[in-house]
């Protein structure tokens, strides 16, 4: 006879979901320290017990919410990068699709999201378990960038495109701690730079 669990039913799997879904929310506003117990229970409005039931952990609870994240922002590169024209685009053209693309189309989006984003990368060096995560996430990341210069009419090779997203990670990171002009105006300047070198005309 098969044993059921709880946490396996319809309603222990939306209770789960919900809990998730919940920890990912306060992960993107708040970072790490954000995910709590009692937080997330009343985000998910279910008892705070509940997320001792479902998870054998915090961080459990915590890498979960991370993969979540990554699972909604690789469904909105594939949303938008499925939406993207196939046609020939100069520099300036195809800096501004990888900016709307990496960064986000609104400054509200810039701050907040790259915020949650390079959180995620720092947290990796301090805990091992979510390294194979972050990079499964990089890697969505990295093919919606091949994907769009494809579509641009551009070549890239594996070496290139690492550079290319290096040079747009780092702008942005010190955008963030800059006086400047703000993460989107920082990476388009620095891809107009380099994406003619790193990613030519076919």
């Amino acid at each position: 006879m098969l044993w059921v669990t709880a946490a396996t039913t319809p309603k222990g799997e939306r209770r789960r979901c919900a809990l998730v879904s919940a920890a990912a929310d306060l992960l993107c506003e708040g970072g790490f320290d954000a995910v709590r117990h009692r937080a997330v229970a009343r985000r998910a409005g279910l008892p705070l017990a509940s997320t001792t039931y479902y998870f054998s952990s915090l961080e459990d609870l915590v890498s979960k919410a991370v993969e979540h994240v990554g699972t909604r922002e690789s469904e909105e590169l594939q949303h938008r990068v499925a939406a993207l024209s196939r046609r020939r685009r100069g520099a300036e053209s195809t800096a501004d699709v990888l900016v709307d693309l990496l960064i986000g189309e609104s400054p509200e989006q810039a701050s907040e999201g790259l915020i949650s984003r390079y959180e995620r990368y720092i947290a990796c060096a301090r805990q091992p378990g979510l390294r194979a995560i972050q990079r499964r996430i990089l890697a969505q990341r990295t093919a919606a960038v091949v994907e769009v210069v494809g579509r641009s009419g551009r070549s890239v090779s594996a070496e290139s495109l690492t550079t290319l997203v290096c040079a747009v990670d780092g702008a942005v990171v010190a955008a963030l701690i800059g006086d400047g002009e703000g993460p989107r105006a920082t990476a388009r300047a620095t891809l107009i730079e380099v994406i003619d070198v790193l990613a030519p005309c076919d």
